[in-house]
């Protein structure tokens, strides 16, 4: 039933899902969003210790927030009821807003197109009819434009592990797991041996509660509690501690609540609607909606 919280149940289905999100502050934060801002490019001579003329990000400007939609379409095929393949294509639009003054570089403009492709595999440890326990690994594979905001010029990896109990009319689902980035682009300083990417920790719980059902229809509000918490990596500020261009993303923590109600028809197609708003000062973005309609065969 949730709609934040990956699912732990392995089966064969498509799903349709849009986001749309506002005012992310440090979207080269740990490069977990796009990667390290091309204005670093522009920095010699200026602050000669961040300067790396080979960051890939957007820029040379740095927004003062950006907002995003993504669509994606996600396939799962499982070949047997304790297995399964994943496959997901994003497609992205990125609005950034405002500029933070480092003259003479410019901003950049809206950019839309295809983000970094999602595969992966679900493996169920426990399937009985109440509950669930799912390892799932994940791969981000590099093929969104990073100079563009459309990718984080990297290939990572995305170990985790999914859980769903079921009581009666009620449930709740969780999943914790690590955003393992493999490269990345040059750290600050760019002599250093550290990397502007970083790893991310990231947890979830999601209670439910069936509120209507008629054999055919079936409805039930959920409430999702979703963290993530940077462990290094760096963020790209105008005037940060380090070297005035950035500071350590390590040890921040973000919190988000998501509210949404999901709809089930026929046992195969669902609808799910939700909104989410951080509880942090630290964000990846202050607000999201999120449609989603998914069929299982």
């Amino acid at each position: 039933m949730v709609g934040y919280i990956e699912d732990a149940m392995v089966g064969s289905r498509v799903r349709f899902r849009f986001d749309g999100a506002r005012d992310n502050p440090f979207p080269d934060r740990a490069e977990f969003f796009y990667a390290k801002c091309s204005c670093y490019q522009g920095l010699a001579g200026i602050i000669p210790g961040a300067f790396d003329p080979d960051a890939s990000g957007p820029g040379r400007g740095v927004p003062e927030t950006v907002n995003f939609q993504q669509l994606y379409l996600n396939a799962e095929y499982a070949p047997s009821s304790r297995f399964s393949f994943l496959v997901e294509l994003p497609v992205r639009w990125l609005q950034p807003q405002g500029f933070k003054p480092i003259p003479p570089f410019p901003g950049f403009s809206n950019q839309s197109g295809l983000a970094d492709v999602r595969v992966g595999v679900k493996a169920a440890l426990v399937a009985d009819d109440d509950r669930n326990l799912t390892f799932r690994l994940n791969a981000y594979i590099p093929t969104g434009d990073a100079s563009s905001g459309l990718g984080t010029d990297h290939v990572s990896v995305e170990p985790a592990l999914l859980y769903h109990q079921q009581a009666g009319r009620a449930a709740v689902e969780s999943q914790i797991g690590m955003w393992i980035p493999a490269g990345g682009n040059a750290g600050v300083p760019t002599a250093s041996s550290d990397k502007m990417s970083g790893s991310v920790l990231f947890y979830g719980i999601g209670p439910s509660f069936e509120l209507y059902n008629s054999g055919r229809v079936r409805f039930a509000p959920v409430v999702e509690l979703v963290g993530w918490r940077v462990l290094n990596g760096f963020q790209t500020q105008v005037g940060g501690p380090l070297l005035g261009a950035a500071a350590e993303a390590g040890g921040t923590n973000i919190v988000n609540l998501k509210i949404g109600a999901r709809t089930s028809l026929n046992t195969r197609s669902s609808f799910y609607v939700g909104y989410g708003w951080a509880l942090t000062d630290a964000t990846w973005y202050e607000k999201v909606i999120r449609v989603e309609y998914r069929y299982s065969f």
